[in-house]
């Protein structure tokens, strides 16, 4: 079982993000998870969950912050996402890495720290979409997507993989207000 933590858009906007990735038919995404920002990917998150008492305490003493999110950018030519743009994001990954101690090895494989790019996802090549379907859905979400929000970020969501490539929440954490 693997778990990961993020930030969700307002409810509106990410319903707007669903029925954007839906227009391709292809497209797996929205059986996976919801539209997300992930702030800690998978490594040191355990099945024993011991680490959710120290991602609480993070949360607990974190003030509630904004992110803006922007228009869409390629890691490679194989993801398509959101840019997510806030000091206060990194500063809240920085402390969650820094709680959970994951080993330099996880903390490489899962882009963390100095790697750590936050980020929105639209679509995948794993997930279905072929190299020019992402291309055309770059183009689309300039116009379908913006104006770009900005995000009020008042609690961080815990997700649990319920069966292999498909998460839902666990938890919320509130933030500091």
């Amino acid at each position: 079982m693997h778990y990961f933590i993020g930030v969700v858009p307002s409810e509106a906007y990410k319903l707007r993000v669903i029925e954007f990735q839906q227009n391709w038919k292809n497209h797996s995404i929205t059986e996976v998870v919801e539209p997300h920002i992930t702030l800690k990917a998978q490594g040191g998150l355990t099945t024993d969950e011991k680490w959710l008492s120290e991602v609480k305490e993070v949360c607990d003493h974190f003030h509630s912050f904004q992110v803006s999110l922007g228009p869409p950018k390629f890691f490679g030519d194989d993801i398509l996402y959101l840019r997510a743009v806030s000091s206060e994001l990194y500063n809240l990954h920085n402390h969650m890495v820094s709680a959970i101690s994951p080993s330099a090895d996880l903390i490489k494989k899962y882009y963390e720290l100095d790697d750590f790019v936050p980020h929105m996802t639209l679509g995948k090549t794993s997930y279905g979409l072929t190299k020019q379907e992402l291309k055309e859905m770059a183009k689309s979400a300039e116009e379908e997507l913006g104006p770009f929000p900005t995000v009020d970020v008042t609690f961080v969501r815990v997700y649990r993989e319920r069966k292999p490539n498909q998460y839902i929440k666990l938890v919320d954490l509130p933030l500091l207000r």
